[in-house]
């Protein structure tokens, strides 16, 4: 086994408590270690008006994101999430699961992402299974693992990719619930720029399509770290700004980027400032 899968393997093992504390350390030697992401995550968090307190907390909670991963990707494929996991909101997905149609959740860089799919799928997916969109890494042996890790009960992935994409058209036709991250800049052709805290933004179309074209309910759905590592609360709740009627792609983005703006302000010691998010996009042969 290469060195990296046995540290994986190493860590999966610990409690999340360490793994939080090791990530405490890990997202300030990032920090200080790269004057790019620096620059970046000051520069993000200023244009949403983060104070210097919680910027610091954000960036010991970036590498607490890091750490815990080990530990809900290796655990066996039908062992439920390791630590606790309380809900707030659940009587809101229930009742959007109850109009017997697709659901689309849309979940920001915010959080554990990655509970928040997990517990989704832990809670509703016998009822009604969940297909996530992803990027695939660049790394072979980390792409396999990502692949074969959050393959779980209930719980397929997609890659971002007109394959995926068409893998998360059938799932909302069948009924069933896709998530995605809607603040991911996408490849080029494949959204418009609109605001995100005040600043143009290279904004994913993919969302609002799915929700127009399947007549799919959407919803929010984002997990919160718990402190001393202390578990997990999910959150479910309605988009903040409702998608409009009309405007084309450009009303529904900048909609979306303002519900996504005022989820992040529950909680913006949790957001990942330090994301690209204002780069120009790929091209989509990269893509």
């Amino acid at each position: 086994m290469p060195i990296p899968q046995r540290l994986l393997a190493w860590l999966a093992r610990r409690p999340l408590r360490l793994l939080h504390a090791l990530g405490g350390v890990l997202g300030w030697a990032g920090y200080l270690l790269s004057a790019s992401y620096r620059q970046r995550l000051k520069a993000n968090a200023a244009l949403a008006g983060v104070s210097a307190g919680e910027r610091r907390a954000a960036v010991a909670d970036a590498g607490r994101l890091v750490m815990e991963l080990p530990r809900l990707w290796l655990r066996p494929r039908h062992e439920p999430i390791a630590d606790p996991v309380r809900w707030d909101g659940a009587d809101f997905v229930e009742s959007l699961l109850s109009q017997g149609r697709g659901l689309v959740l849309l979940t920001p860089h915010l959080g554990s992402f990655e509970v928040a799919a997990q517990a989704y799928a832990e809670r509703f997916g016998a009822r009604q299974p969940v297909t996530v969109l992803y990027r695939p890494a660049r790394q072979p042996w980390l792409r396999k693992l990502e692949e074969t890790a959050r393959a779980r009960p209930a719980l397929a992935t997609a890659p971002a990719s007109l394959a995926g994409v068409r893998q998360m058209m059938r799932a909302l036709r069948r009924s069933e619930t896709v998530g995605l991250l809607p603040d991911q800049v996408p490849p080029a052709g494949m959204g418009v720029w609109a605001p995100f805290f005040g600043r143009p933004a290279y904004t994913m179309t993919l969302a609002a399509r799915l929700v127009q074209q399947t007549g799919a309910a959407v919803g929010v759905l984002w997990c919160e770290r718990l402190p001393r590592g202390g578990g997990y609360v999910v959150h479910a709740l309605p988009l903040p700004d409702p998608l409009p009627g009309q405007g084309g792609d450009e009303a529904a983005a900048a909609a979306i980027n303002r519900s996504m703006e005022a989820v992040i302000r529950l909680k913006p010691t949790q957001y990942l400032w330090g994301y690209h998010r204002y780069k120009s996009p790929r091209s989509a042969a990269a893509a």
